[in-house]
């Protein structure tokens, strides 16, 4: 079959993206201090084999080697996060010198091989010191990390013009906070709906100190998205599609994009939360103008009705006859269709980057290369559908390949890889992997107009 990408546009942004914890190592160095997923990591049977980020592959030390990588490669852009406790050790006080001269240096090198660099201002790694205080179910967490922004914002912001101030929130609050697969463990629901609210209110504080320091930046926020259906179309399951969509999908999207909390969530969760915490203005905070939409996609959910009759309980179905990843996710590509398409239908029009996008495979070097044909499919099936939509009439503007490079998957550790640029984690070789080739050669056509407009 051809692929079919004829709808991206002349400048779409070719990209790929890391996040500090899964690839710096370096934890203890240039005064930088524990976060919570040190503190997860180091707690037994937290994380897979025991695995951790003390290390991992290296990037603290190895970053001109990857920018290497990411020019071979042809990327326009390369989406990085910042570590909170590299840039403000504790949580408080000024910026630590030794850590903001790491992403000096880091943004320095990318602008010297023409990479745009895009910068997160959270990708989960909350100062440890923060977390003691309460983390994120606490208000002033949000008046915290507004301030790191500042810091972070005042040191690179003559030349990082691209920024994101949350990476995926419902994962931070609900894994985090309530189920505790994720840092820091903790298994509150509660806790759970105030941390979603104050990453959120900490993102229009964030949005609001990016415009004071940087008056030209382009400023967005990243959510993970799912499309939710149910298993049949009995109806049986409608209110289980409604529920399971409101939380993952409209819980946040409403407030960033709407300027209000669903009421019918506001309804489901009335028996966790009376959600006294959201305050007068705290909607109007959250609701400030964005200039991009970013969109992190894997698969979609597929559930049903609990067992029993009017039970709120849902269900998800795991087996939908589709390919799966090594992480247990099908290959569902029509998905980023349908999400966008609900975005485009019950939103104002946004741009719209794909920020995050991949797969997991068992993937092995084999005398010197990496055939990982089931991620070369995965990638282009995803961008026909990103094409289907610029086709569509929305105003998409980048891909940002997920990830880079092989690398500590949170609670997975080592045992997936993301990456289409294979590492070994003992020697810290880097080898392309063949999705690494077909991304470059992906970008080199449209560049000469054979794919796209």
């Amino acid at each position: 079959m051809t692929l079919d990408i004829s709808g991206l546009p002349a400048g779409f942004s070719w990209g790929a993206a890391t996040s500090s914890y899964q690839i710096e190592g370096a934890v203890d160095e240039d005064g930088r201090t524990p976060s919570i997923w040190d503190t997860f990591a180091a707690t037994p049977g937290r994380v897979a084999n025991g695995d951790d980020g003390s290390v991992t592959i290296d990037h603290y030390h190895r970053w001109r080697e990857d920018i290497d990588l990411m020019a071979e490669l042809g990327l326009d852009a390369y989406r990085f996060s910042v570590a909170w406790p590299r840039i403000q050790p504790d949580g408080e006080g000024a910026g630590n010198a030794p850590g903001i001269a790491f992403y000096d240096r880091l943004v320095d090198g990318l602008l010297e091989r023409g990479i745009t660099p895009w910068a997160t201002l959270y990708h989960w790694d909350l100062p440890e010191a923060l977390e003691q205080a309460g983390g994120w179910p606490v208000r002033d967490t949000a008046s915290r990390f507004a301030e790191y922004v500042a810091i972070t914002a005042e040191a690179l912001g003559d030349r990082v013009k691209h920024w994101i101030t949350l990476n995926e929130p419902w994962c931070a609050a609900f894994l985090g906070y309530a189920s505790g697969v994720h840092a820091p463990g903790r298994t509150n629901g509660a806790d759970a709906v105030a941390a979603s609210h104050h990453l959120m209110l900490g993102h229009g504080l964030a949005v609001q100190r990016l415009r004071d320091v940087v008056p030209d930046a382009q400023v967005g926020v990243t959510v993970n998205l799912y499309p939710v259906t149910p298993v049949d179309d009995s109806g049986r399951h409608d209110d289980a599609v409604r529920r399971i969509d409101g939380l993952m999908n409209r819980w946040f999207l409403d407030p960033l994009l709407k300027g209000s909390y669903p009421k019918d969530v506001l309804n489901d969760l009335a028996p966790v939360t009376d959600a006294s915490f959201v305050l007068d203005g705290d909607t109007g905070t959250i609701a400030q103008p964005l200039d991009f939409l970013g969109v992190n996609y894997y698969t979609r959910h597929v559930v049903g009705a609990g067992n029993w009759p009017g039970s709120a309980d849902v269900r998800f179905q795991l087996e939908n006859g589709l390919p799966r990843t090594a992480t247990g996710w099908d290959v569902d590509p029509q998905g980023l269709v349908d999400i966008l398409t609900q975005v485009q239908r019950d939103y104002p029009p946004i741009p719209i980057y794909l920020t995050e996008n991949g797969a997991a495979f068992d993937d092995e070097v084999v005398d010197g290369v990496v055939h990982d044909a089931e991620r070369v499919d995965y990638i282009e099936t995803h961008l026909a559908s990103l094409a289907e939509m610029c086709r569509r009439g929305m105003d998409v503007r980048g891909y940002f390949a997920w990830s880079l490079m092989d690398n500590f998957e949170w609670a997975e550790g080592y045992d997936k890889r993301f990456g289409i640029v294979h590492v070994d984690y003992e020697t810290q070789v880097r080898t392309f992997k063949d999705s690494a080739h077909r991304y470059a050669d992906l970008i080199r056509e449209h560049r000469a107009g054979i794919l796209g407009s």
